[in-house]
């Protein structure tokens, strides 16, 4: 639609002209209860109070409606038709002080963008919330959709009467005639208001805290999930996270919460992980856990709850001026996240996790052709909508996390204080945060700021070592390299491990270590000089700075050995990041990671460690092995799968961690006999629960083989009828090896928008089988020549699931690459946005190539 991609010039200009007073927003979503076009729409009221700094000038509003029944500014009626374009309300000859009132019906959602409708097929209940961020509570109600124009917020609901319904603020009173009238806000942004409404399941606590100064806070607490989630429902361990949060960031931040009361809603079919709404958090609702997980799940949703925690200040309570300065919210975010788990709950080993796994997301954005700085130049909306990426999140979270080594942990925290004191409930730029922090440290932070937050690109690090004749080091050295199209080298804090065994049969342990600022192409490290050789170099130990490690050739080969002897888990995670990494880049052949993986994963102590080297695993057996040796690099990994699956104590994280790898790897006859055996329950491995979630995660890879059919698939969901068992049904059927049943996938997703946003994400993940390239290979030009169509004529997010999830990465061959650069060479003009994904997939698959390459290279095995 015109107008929808509001550019950052017009945003500023915008911002220029207004502030923003008020506004009142009444939403009727009585309808949502109805049947068949009863049920597409709900009525918006907004009145909006505004200044604008030239009278007479003219601006505009943000809607996105199907329809707009009236429009009335400062008491002067406009036709809708001439002022409303399907996106936006032109407002002309505006007034010092100004009130616009517009009436609308605007449409629910079936893509989790705006007011989300859902029917839970268990019981026919209907549940709604919102969702956002960075720009569709425009379609909710009418605004001015940026960032910087924040204003306080008063939300009145109408809804089905029993329904329980949540906003930001408190609800006042008790509903009368289901209508809910909720306690205005503190100065907020559009994109983190909220409305939760329907037949939800309710958990309720409360939070105490008394102040040095005597003063009391409580802050009433509230957990929801669908009602047929409620037997899952773990609310106490979500409220113990929940307080050792509040604690932990009332500890360190100095500014108590500002929001009143904290709910968190665990919602269906949503398209992210979380969103920091204030008073109203919503999470997806897979976090409610149907069967056994492991204690890395446990960890993810706890880091999670501690991320949206952090963003009620960091986000809500100071908020970036615009998208560019999305990471001061998000990067912040993720670094806080781990950083109070760490110092606030049982998982302890929260750093571990986010080196080896939510670093390696930030690894990959970093090396990508679209990669950009911490703090982007975003020109629009569509620009910000696929900055929330490992940049902005991991890459800024692991910056900060160096920063925090640069500046010390007390200067960094006093910093924040100094942050939110000073700009609470408004707007900043990176400038802003920099003045504080170099107040606090004392440092000039601007070449740092230069480095790291302004510049792309991840360095490497490489240990160069002298011995003399006495086995002694001479001189360590390392080396720090840029690839050429972001050459900047940067300033590292890092500490170096030396690492040997005591005698022969005895663990790898550190025995010495020193801290270093690594600056230029090359630094010594004096400290280490004189020491007796050591077996492995690592450095980056403790995992200090961001970058990518690399080792000598004796440390190389001391962890092809002896990988499984490291003592110390940080050590061990860092090192198969960094092994991981030579594999991504054609420097290890991808069997030699798979012999890695086989011979020393069952030592792996950390569960979230373990569980990212299967996923690492399945991508080095599908994508970076060579062809020829693929089907038996698969069969090899499934032995092992098998072999430590059997070993691992019976009923713990790590057997199930292993039951699902092997349900992922499994392709041989027996191996699928054992899969089928375990469903229908003629096999059995001793402490091995074959929950309801297990099943479907074995049933997946029989239906990809084709050993389950429709009716085995059928029989499944009549097992669990649920909206989950919908989705793992979905899943299940588009997997099968069937011409037929692709081009029906094909055509529920591409030609149609029948699906919503939870059942186009599960078919597109079963359409898409790296071991199916014959049927597949069809959907190559299908896929080209469908993109600007998907593009133009469906949801960002919807779009987007599209074009990453079916771009033919199961055709492992020049031919598609040859392809994926014949699109992008024919259509310049192509939106930014949309050439970015084709561009990030293209380069998926020539990196691809690379790895096969190389493991080609490495001859035949014996």
């Amino acid at each position: 639609m015109p107008g929808e991609n509001l550019s950052r010039d017009e945003a500023r200009e915008r911002g220029r002209l207004l502030s923003v007073d008020a506004y009142d927003v009444a939403l009727d979503v009585r309808s949502a209860v109805a049947s068949g076009t009863d049920a597409e729409t709900f009525r918006s009221r907004t009145t909006l109070r505004f200044s604008c700094a030239e009278p007479g000038a003219s601006t505009f509003a943000d809607l996105l409606a199907p329809a707009v029944t009236s429009v009335t500014l400062n008491g002067r009626e406009l036709d809708p038709a001439e002022v409303f374009d399907g996106t936006r309300i032109t407002l002309d000859a505006l007034a010092a002080q100004n009130t616009l009132v517009v009436d609308a019906q605007c449409a629910y959602s079936r893509t989790g963008e705006g007011l989300h409708r859902f029917v839970d097929p268990e019981d026919g209940e209907v549940y709604l919330y919102t969702q956002y961020e960075p720009a569709d509570s425009r379609r909710v109600f009418a605004n001015f959709e940026q960032p910087d124009l924040k204003a306080p917020f008063t939300f009145e609901v109408t809804a089905p009467e029993g329904w329980r319904v949540l906003s930001n603020g408190v609800r006042e009173g008790a509903s009368e005639d289901g209508r809910h009238r909720f306690a205005t806000t503190e100065p907020i942004s559009t994109y983190i208001t909220a409305v939760v409404a329907g037949p939800y399941h309710y958990v309720s606590d409360s939070y105490r805290r008394t102040f040095e100064d005597g003063t009391e806070l409580e802050i009433p607490l509230g957990a929801l999930c669908r009602k047929g989630l409620a037997k899952h429902f773990d609310a106490d361990d979500i409220f113990t996270v929940t307080k050792q949060g509040l604690d932990f960031f009332h500890d360190h931040f100095d500014f108590p919460y500002p929001f009143g009361k904290y709910d968190q809603a665990f919602v269906p079919e949503y398209n992210l992980g979380a969103m920091e709404n204030p008073g109203c958090v919503t999470f997806r609702e897979e976090f409610v856990f149907r069967g056994k997980v492991t204690e890395a799940s446990y960890e993810s949703r706890a880091n999670v709850i501690l991320h949206e925690m952090a963003h009620m200040w960091f986000g809500d309570l100071v908020t970036m001026q615009w998208w560019d300065d999305l990471w001061l919210k998000e990067s912040y975010a993720d670094f806080m996240g781990a950083f109070a788990l760490v110092g606030a709950t049982r998982f302890t080993n929260g750093w571990i996790t986010f080196a080896n796994r939510r670093k390696s997301w930030a690894y990959r954005a970093d090396q990508l052709p679209s990669t950009h700085p911490v703090t982007a130049d975003i020109r629009d909306l569509e620009d910000a909508k696929l900055n929330f990426d490992g940049i902005t999140y991991a890459k800024g979270a692991a910056v900060l996390k160096q920063l925090v080594a640069y500046v010390g942990q007390d200067a960094f925290l006093e910093g924040a204080r100094r942050y939110f004191k000073r700009h609470a409930y408004g707007n900043t730029r990176l400038t802003d945060l920099l003045a504080v922090l170099e107040e606090t440290s004392g440092r000039d932070l601007a070449a740092w700021s230069r480095a790291w937050l302004e510049t792309a690109g991840v360095n490497s690090l490489t240990p160069q070592v002298t011995y003399d004749a006495q086995d002694r080091i001479t001189e360590l050295g390392i080396l720090q390299e840029a690839a050429p199209s972001h050459p900047q080298l940067r300033p590292h804090r890092v500490a170096v491990g030396l690492y040997r065994r005591q005698d022969a049969d005895s663990a790898l342990v550190r025995y010495a270590r020193a801290e270093v600022d690594v600056s230029g192409p090359r630094t010594t490290v004096p400290e280490l000089a004189g020491l007796e050789r050591p077996e492995l170099v690592l450095v980056n130990d403790e995992d200090l700075t961001y970058a990518k490690v690399r080792f000598d050739e004796g440390s190389l080969a001391t962890l092809r050995a002896r990988l499984g002897d490291l003592t110390d888990p940080m050590a061990r995670a860092v090192c198969w990041a960094a092994l991981w990494g030579l594999t991504r880049d054609g420097l290890m052949p991808a069997r030699d990671y798979l012999d890695l993986v086989r011979r020393f994963a069952g030592r792996e102590t950390d569960i979230g460690v373990l569980q990212s080297l299967h996923a690492q695993a399945q991508t080095a057996l599908e994508q970076y092995s060579a062809p020829e040796g693929r089907e038996r690099a698969a069969r090899e990994l499934a032995e092992a799968a098998l072999h430590e699956l059997r070993l691992a104590d019976p009923g713990s994280g790590h057997q199930l961690a292993w039951a699902r790898h092997f349900g992922a790897v499994a392709t041989t006859p027996a191996d699928l006999q054992l899969l089928q055996g375990l469903l229908d329950g003629t096999a059995k491995i001793d402490g091995l629960d074959v929950d309801q979630e297990l099943r479907w995660t074995v049933l997946e890879p029989l239906a990809a083989h084709g050993v389950a059919d429709e009716a085995v698939i059928a029989a499944e969901l009549a097992r669990d009828n649920t909206a989950s068992g919908r989705r793992h049904q979905v899943r299940c059927l588009a997997a099968r090896p069937s011409a037929e049943v692709k081009e029906q996938a094909w055509a529920r997703v591409v030609e149609s928008d029948v699906l919503s946003n939870a059942l186009v994400e599960a078919t597109v993940a079963g359409f898409a089988q790296f071991g199916q390239p014959e049927l597949l290979a069809p959907y190559l030009p299908r896929y080209f020549a469908a993109l600007e169509r998907v593009w133009r004529e469906r949801s960002i997010e919807i779009a987007m699931d599209v074009v990453h999830g079916l771009f033919p990465a199961w055709l492992l061959e020049q031919a598609t690459l040859d392809a994926a650069d014949g699109w992008l060479d024919g259509h310049p003009q192509a939106a930014p946005a949309l050439r970015r994904l084709v561009l990030e997939k293209r380069d998926d698959l020539a990196r691809a190539l690379r790895a096969q390459a190389c493991d080609e290279a490495a001859g035949p095995r014996p």
